[in-house]
């Protein structure tokens, strides 16, 4: 077998990261829009507010997300360069 390249290793971290439908979501919500505040998101989703912010905890520690803190609330943000690499990883591991 071949060695595991540290791209492979960044797509792993990437697919991990958006292994839920709720995170995916999150991602085509965020792919569609400039931002959103965590609080928007809470209304949206029917799940509890410490839920969300483990969804958001595993995007944000991908980079497939960034979070800003605009006090009392968090913006959160595509990572777009980051995002754009998963992208094109998908793409490569996928052959499309």
């Amino acid at each position: 077998m071949d060695e595991i390249t540290e791209e492979q290793k960044q797509a792993a971290r990437f697919a991990k990261a958006m292994s839920h439908p709720i995170r995916m979501y999150i991602m085509e919500l965020l792919s569609n829009q400039t931002c959103c505040y965590s609080g928007d998101l809470s209304e949206v989703l029917p799940i509890a507010k410490s839920t969300l912010s483990q969804h958001l905890k595993e995007l944000k520690d991908s980079g497939l997300i960034q979070g800003e803190i605009e006090q009392p609330r968090i913006k959160y943000c595509l990572n777009r360069e980051n995002w754009e690499m998963a992208q094109k990883l998908f793409k490569k591991m996928l052959r499309i």
